[in-house]
C-alpha cells in the first residue's frame, strides 16, 4: 500500500487542500485504479462548494431538513450531546468528484471480467474522487474500448456522458424528432452531440454567447442566448407545433427554465429536467398542452441501489438495457466512433498538486471562459509505494509508552466512533493512541490528526501486526465484527468491539471456538454501555435488595430508519434487532443478574415501512423475572428514546432516558437527574476496559454474558420470524462450540 495526493473540502469552511492520505485498500467486488484524469463538473461541484462556503446559518436556511433534525436531537439527547455530534460531521473533510478515467492495478475478489491494465472510466461520488488511485466498485467502470484511440481525458467525461444519455432516454427522443436543449454548459454540450448522433434535429440555448456558439459549432442546427429568441426559433424549426421533447440541462435555483419550456413544447411533448433547476411549476402552461413533465435520475438504473453498486448485483439485460453502466459503455463506444468531440470542450488543465486553482476558477462569479475543467495526475506514482502508513505525530518515548498501559488500534472512523468513542477514550488516563484505520484514507488521516493518533492506515492488517497496539477497537459496519474480532484474537490482542459482536449464530460459533482454544486469554469486550451508566449502576445497586422475581418493562422510541441505510441490509447491517435491540437484552440481564433462558418477539402487523423495526420482546429469566422490550420505530423522534420500568418487592425503578433516575420503596421516593449531558455509559464501559487491562482483573462483562445477549439477540430475530418463543440455550451454545485442545495465539 503506498500514499497518495487527494484533493478534500474541509465541510465547515468549503476550504480546498491538496492532501496526502492512505491509499485505498482493494476490496472485494471492487478495483483499484491508477487515475490519469478526472473531470471538474463546474456545475455540481461549485454548487457543493458554495454550500460548504456558507456559515451555519446560511447552511440551515439552504437545508431547512437537516435544522429539524438538529432541534430534533437537542430535544432528545440533549444541547451537549447534539453539539458534538455536528461539530464531529463537520469535521470531516469532503471528497469532491465523481468522473475519473485511469488504468487497473487490483482486481478485487469475485471480478472476473477486467484485469490489471485494462483502461476504464469510473464513476460516483465517494469513488470517483480526485486522488491518485481509487477503489471503485465494479458496476461503477466501464472498459474503454480495446484499441481505440479514447485518451484518458477523453474518458474522464463518462460520467457527465451516461447523465446526458440518461437523460435523452428519459425524454424518449427518437430519431428526427425537433428537440431543445435549455442550458449549454457542459452536460448540455454533451447532450447536443448526442441528440445529433441520434439523428434529431437539436436547438440551442445559452444566455452565454460563447456556449451558444461552441454548440453550433459541435452540431446544433441552430441556437439562441435569449428566451425570446429562443421561442421564435423553436416555433420555426418545428413548422409552428413547438419541440417534440425539451430537455433542461441548466444549473439554477430559478423555475424559468421548466416554465419556458413549456412554451417551446408541442402538445403532449415530453420535458425533463436532467440538471438541477427550480421546480415552481406553472399548472395552467402544462395543463393545457397536457405536457409530460419528467426528471432524470442522474446516470440511469442503478443509481442510488447499493445492492447495484456496492455489490455488483446487475439488473438483466432483458428488463433492463440500459442500466448506469451500459450508458457508460454507450457513451464511450461514442467516444471510440468519433461520434463526439469533447476535446473542444477542455478549457483548462491543472496538475494535482495546483487543483486548488480549479476550484478558484469554477467558484468565480464570472465563469464564461470554464466549461471542461481537468485534473491530471503523473504517471510516476508508483515510486512511493514503500511507504505503508501514514506517520501523523510523533510516538511517545519509551518511559512515557511504558507508562500507558492501553495502546489502541481503531479499525473504523465513522461518525459514531469519533463523536461518541474517541471522546470517551480521550478522557482516560494511560490511554495510548497508536493507529488509526478506515476505509477512506482522508477519513483515517482526518480522525488520526483530531484525536492524536501516531499514525493513519486503510488496511486492517497493519492495526493487527503492530506490536505496539495491545488492544484493538471494532467500530466498523456490522458484517466486520466478526471476522475482524477473530483476527485480533487470533494476534493476541485485547479487543473492544462496538456492538454487535456479528451478525450470525455460526460467526458466534467460531468466536466461542477460537476464545476457548486460547492458553492466554486476551480481553474481549462488547460495547454494552448502558449497564455502566451512573444511573444504571445506582438502580442495579437498588434492585439488588429485592430477592423474588422482577417485572422489567423497557420502550424504546428508536424512531424509523430508511430502509436503504446499510444498517438494514440484512447482509452488512443486519437490522436493528441485532444492531440495537442487543444493548438492551444486556441491561436487562445485568439488572436481573442473569441472561434470559427463552425469548418470544412478535412484530407489529403492516409495518412493512418500518422494516419490521416494531417489535414486541418477551424474556423470561431462570429466576422467574420478565422482561419485556418494546422496540419501535413508528412514533415521534421528538420524544424520549428510552424508558425503563422494574418492580418487584414492594419497590418501583423508572429510569428515564438516562436523564432522570426514580427509585421507590416504602412509601420513599428518591430522584436523581442529569446536569448538563446524559450519561449513557460509555465514559464508564471505557474505564472499566482500561482498569481490567491495566490490572488484569476479570472481564467488566464475562464472556458467558457477551455470548449469552448475543445468542438471545439472535434468537429474537429467530422468534420474529417463526412467530412463537424459542430457547435460548446459551450454556448448551458454548458448551457445544468451545474448542478441547487450547491454541497459542500468535502475539
Amino acid at each position: 500500500m503506498d500514499l497518495m495526493k487527494q484533493l478534500l473540502q474541509h465541510a465547515r469552511t468549503g476550504e480546498i487542500a491538496v492532501t496526502e492520505v492512505p491509499a485505498p485498500k482493494l476490496l472485494p467486488g471492487c478495483l483499484l485504479v491508477r487515475i490519469a484524469s478526472t473531470l471538474v463538473s463546474a456545475g455540481t461541484e461549485r454548487a457543493s462548494s458554495e454550500f460548504a462556503r456558507k456559515n451555519l446559518f446560511q447552511k440551515a436556511r439552504a437545508r431547512p431538513d437537516l435544522v429539524s433534525e438538529v432541534f430534533h436531537k437537542v430535544r432528545r439527547d440533549g444541547l451537549l450531546s447534539t453539539v458534538s455530534a455536528v461539530r464531529s460531521r463537520l469535521d470531516r473533510p469532503g471528497a469532491p468528484g465523481y468522473s475519473s478515467s485511469g488504468t487497473i492495478v487490483g482486481v478485487g475478489e469475485g471480478v472476473t471480467d477486467l484485469r490489471v491494465g485494462d483502461r476504464v472510466a469510473c464513476a460516483g461520488a465517494g469513488y470517483a474522487v480526485h486522488a491518485e488511485l481509487a477503489c471503485v466498485p465494479r458496476l461503477l467502470l466501464a472498459k474503454i474500448p480495446p484499441g481505440s484511440t479514447v485518451s484518458f481525458d477523453e474518458a474522464a467525461f463518462t460520467t457527465v456522458g451516461a447523465v446526458a444519455l440518461h437523460g435523452i432516454r428519459t425524454a424518449e427522443a427518437k430519431l428526427g424528432d425537433v428537440v431543445g436543449v435549455v442550458g449549454l454548459g457542459l452536460l448540455g454540450q454533451l447532450t447536443v452531440q448526442t441528440l445529433k448522433a441520434a439523428g434529431c434535429r437539436v436547438l440551442g440555448m445559452d444566455p452565454v454567447p460563447a456556449r451558444s456558439h461552441l454548440a453550433l459549432r459541435l452540431g446544433a442546427d441552430a441556437v439562441s442566448t435569449t428566451a425570446a429568441e429562443f421561442r421564435e426559433l423553436c416555433l420555426q424549426q418545428s413548422s409552428g407545433h413547438g419541440v417534440d421533447e425539451v430537455l433542461i440541462t441548466a444549473e439554477t435555483s430559478s423555475s424559468e427554465p421548466v416554465n419556458l419550456a413549456a412554451e417551446l413544447a408541442r402538445d403532449r411533448g415530453v420535458i425533463v429536467a436532467v440538471g438541477t433547476v427550480g421546480m415552481d411549476i406553472q399548472r395552467k402552461l402544462y395543463y393545457e398542452k397536457e405536457l409530460d413533465f419528467r426528471v432524470s435520475r442522474s446516470y440511469g438504473p442503478g443509481r442510488y441501489d447499493s445492492a447495484y453498486e456496492q455489490k455488483g448485483r446487475d439488473y438483466p439485460i432483458g428488463h433492463v438495457r440500459w442500466t448506469e453502466t451500459r450508458n457508460m459503455e454507450a457513451f464511450l463506444q461514442l467516444l471510440a466512433d468519433g461520434k463526439l468531440d469533447v476535446q473542444a470542450l477542455i478549457t483548462h488543465r491543472f496538475p494535482i498538486d495546483k487543483a486548488g486553482d480549479a476550484y478558484e476558477l469554477i467558484k468565480q462569479e464570472s465563469i464564461e471562459t470554464s466549461l471542461g475543467v481537468m485534473i491530471t495526475y503523473p504517471g510516476d506514482s508508483e515510486a512511493r509505494e514503500d511507504h505503508h502508513r501514514l506517520e501523523l505525530v510523533k510516538p511517545h518515548d519509551p518511559v512515557v509508552r511504558h507508562q500507558m498501559s492501553l495502546a489502541i488500534g481503531l479499525l473504523g472512523a465513522g461518525n459514531f466512533a469519533t463523536s461518541t468513542l474517541l471522546p470517551a477514550m480521550k478522557r482516560i488516563t494511560g490511554v495510548r493512541l497508536v493507529g488509526v484505520c478506515a476505509a477512506s484514507g482522508s477519513h483515517a488521516r482526518q480522525a488520526g490528526e483530531k484525536f492524536g493518533f501516531e499514525y493513519c492506515v486503510t488496511d486492517g492488517q497493519r492495526i493487527m501486526s503492530d506490536p505496539d497496539i495491545n488492544a484493538v477497537v471494532i467500530a466498523t459496519r456490522h458484517h466486520l465484527h466478526a471476522p475482524q474480532v477473530l483476527a485480533a484474537l487470533k494476534a493476541g490482542k485485547n479487543v473492544f468491539c462496538e456492538k454487535p459482536l456479528c451478525l450470525t449464530k455460526e460467526d458466534l460459533a467460531e468466536i466461542v471456538r477460537t476464545y476457548s482454544g486460547l492458553v492466554r486469554k486476551p480481553l474481549l469486550m462488547v460495547g454494552f454501555n448502558r449497564r455502566f451508566a451512573p444511573m444504571a449502576v445506582r438502580m442495579k445497586s437498588f434492585l439488588d435488595e429485592i430477592h423474588e422475581p422482577l417485572a422489567l418493562h423497557y420502550r424504546v422510541n428508536a424512531g424509523p430508519v430508511p430502509g436503504d441505510h446499510w444498517v438494514q441490509d440484512p447482509e452488512q447491517g443486519g437490522g436493528r434487532v441485532l444492531g440495537e435491540v442487543c444493548h438492551f437484552v444486556d441491561f436487562l440481564s445485568f439488572l436481573v443478574g442473569a441472561a434470559p433462558i427463552e425469548v418470544c418477539a412478535n412484530a407489529l402487523a403492516h409495518s412493512g415501512q418500518y422494516a419490521d423495526d416494531n417489535v414486541v420482546i418477551g424474556l423470561e429469566y431462570p429466576n422467574g423475572s420478565r422482561g419485556t422490550i418494546t422496540y419501535l420505530a413508528n412514533g415521534d423522534r421528538s420524544f424520549s428514546k428510552e424508558r425503563l420500568e422494574v418492580f418487584g418487592g414492594g419497590t418501583v425503578a423508572v429510569l428515564d432516558d438516562f436523564r432522570r433516575l426514580e427509585l421507590v420503596r416504602h412509601g420513599r421516593k428518591q430522584v436523581f437527574r442529569a446536569r448538563l449531558r446524559r450519561d449513557k455509559g460509555h465514559r464508564g464501559e471505557w474505564q472499566a476496559f482500561a482498569q481490567a487491562i491495566r490490572s488484569g482483573t476479570e472481564q467488566p462483562i464475562s464472556f458467558e454474558d457477551i455470548v449469552a445477549t448475543t445468542l438471545s439477540t439472535l434468537r429474537i430475530v429467530d422468534s420474529r420470524s417463526c412467530g412463537e418463543s424459542v430457547v435460548v440455550g446459551s450454556a448448551a451454545f458454548v458448551k457445544a462450540n468451545s474448542c478441547s485442545v487450547p491454541q497459542r495465539c500468535d502475539s
